[in-house]
């Protein structure tokens, strides 16, 4: 294991990975209980094919929005959108649209091969192809945790029963040349995962991903002081834990916050579009994840989602009802004695990012 330049997100090579089993499951064990953060070089998925993938990306956006619309986000984490994830932690739109595809249950949310020639088995190709190297990953979190070694495939792998709930996001973060943005503004505000394994791809010099470690159990917003930027390398994957995964490990691993940044003014060089695929390994819906150690109660992967977006809609209202306070404050004339709150949060304390209500 290496430490990138950008020193706190480890780079693991899986080079000779039968051979280097044993070595290979404790540097990603080590990278998941300190950081929740790494990057995977000699992963074996060929840059041709990642290439490929985001060829077929690009095409989609540049579409028009009347075909995109075709398939807009649905109640499933499918299809697509455009500023639509508005996290509590900005209060703003994220700066992106997005396309959501997962394995099952996507019928009638695929373009129409009129629209997009070979989408549909150009991308089914390349999520099998992540999920199989997910899945040797994941094997080596199960074996790390003193799990049954199929635990995490069992648990996110599609078997003919329709309830897999992986998904595969093409996303595109929109131009900024020329743009001037408020200080809430972010292509996407701070946020952890909710699923298992997370798997980015990017391209050479579309930076901007940051992380901040520091969560101590899953469902909490603590987190460390320190942002940390992560290179963006055609050449590598970067790999992340999420809440999923923190629970069913009894918080060993960390799942942990990161954002994406727009580009200041003075970086010229980042402010074209960026374009990233993302790979989420979801828990199937009927699966059942509890942690060796039962430090919390079982829960389904569908009931984990559901009570995940239930926190979600209450952080969302906490957080306009707060900002409707905040402006009637402001509004209100000074008081002769002004009184010291009772809550620093009430006049503006930091309150720690939400997830927004799109799943992973």
């Amino acid at each position: 294991m290496t430490s990138d330049a950008y020193q706190t997100v480890p780079c693991i090579s899986l080079r000779d990975f039968d051979e280097r089993r044993a070595e290979i499951t404790k540097q990603l064990m080590d990278a998941s209980t300190l950081v929740g953060f790494f990057t995977l070089c000699d992963h074996g998925i060929l840059q041709e094919q990642i290439d490929e993938a985001f060829a077929y990306s690009r095409r989609f956006f540049a579409l028009s929005e009347d075909i995109k619309a075709k398939t807009p986000l649905n109640g499933r984490n499918m299809g697509w959108e455009s500023r639509a994830q508005v996290r509590p932690s900005t209060g703003t739109a994220d700066m992106k649209e997005s396309m959501q595809l997962q394995f099952a249950r996507m019928e009638g949310m695929w373009p129409a091969e009129e629209d997009l020639a070979s989408f549909r088995p150009q991308m089914e190709k390349f999520m099998a192809i992540v999920q199989q190297l997910s899945v040797r990953v994941m094997e080596c979190f199960a074996e790390g945790l003193g799990l049954p070694l199929d635990t995490f495939t069992e648990g996110t792998v599609e078997t003919g029963k329709g309830d897999s709930q992986s998904t595969l996001r093409l996303l595109h973060y929109h131009d900024t040349k020329g743009k001037e943005f408020g200080p809430n503004f972010w292509r996407a505000g701070a946020h952890a995962d909710f699923d298992v394994l997370t798997m980015l791809f990017q391209r050479d010099g579309e930076g901007g991903l940051e992380v901040c470690p520091g969560r101590k159990v899953v469902g909490d917003y603590g987190m460390g002081n320190s942002w940390t930027p992560v290179e963006a390398r055609s050449d590598r994957i970067v790999c992340n834990i999420g809440d999923q995964l923190m629970r069913w490990s009894d918080d060993r691993l960390k799942s942990t916050y990161h954002r994406v940044g727009i580009p200041k003014q003075h970086q010229a060089w980042a402010q074209g579009p960026r374009y990233s695929i993302a790979f989420f390994n979801q828990a199937r819906s009927d699966i059942v994840i509890q942690g060796p150690h039962k430090k919390y109660p079982p829960i389904t992967g569908a009931e984990f989602i559901q009570q995940a977006l239930a926190r979600n809609a209450l952080a969302n209202a906490e957080a306009a009802a707060q900002a409707s306070s905040t402006r009637s404050v402001l509004d209100a004339p000074p008081a002769a004695h002004p009184t010291v709150p009772q809550s620093a949060a009430a006049v503006g304390e930091h309150v720690a990012p939400q997830r927004a209500a799109i799943v992973a």
